[in-house]
């Protein structure tokens, strides 16, 4: 069984910070693609980021690209999203999410494990 447990929100005022975490247990953390994704009450989860099983390469979705960053540590089974110059828009319950695919994708149908999800709230 697949676990994902995020950790690391709460509420900030715009243009601070926060580091999201997703320890990650009962499979190999290294055969996963890891992607963090959103959802705003009354909206579809969204694709913010995703990051590649080694690490090597990643990608973003546009409003956040040059204030998020994704990282992973396969050491400690974690994936990190680390979220800069927050905006009242960025409040959500961010997900994190693992693909063991080796396809690139940034669809929501295509990760086959998720987190509880965190909230963020971001305050003007």
């Amino acid at each position: 069984q697949v676990q994902l447990v995020e950790s690391g929100g709460g509420l900030v005022q715009a243009g601070g910070s926060l580091r999201l975490s997703c320890a990650v247990s009962g499979r190999t953390f290294s055969n996963l693609a890891m992607g963090w994704f959103r959802q705003s009450p009354g909206q579809e989860r969204e694709f913010v980021a995703r990051i590649n099983r080694s690490g090597a390469s990643t990608s973003y979705t546009g409003s956040v690209q040059g204030r998020f960053t994704i990282s992973r540590d396969n050491a400690k089974n974690t994936v990190y999203l680390q979220m800069n110059s927050l905006k009242p828009e960025d409040t959500a319950v961010y997900y994190c999410a693992a693909d063991r695919s080796l396809a690139y994708s940034d669809s929501v149908g295509d990760f086959d494990y998720w987190g509880q999800g965190t909230q963020v709230t971001v305050s003007s």
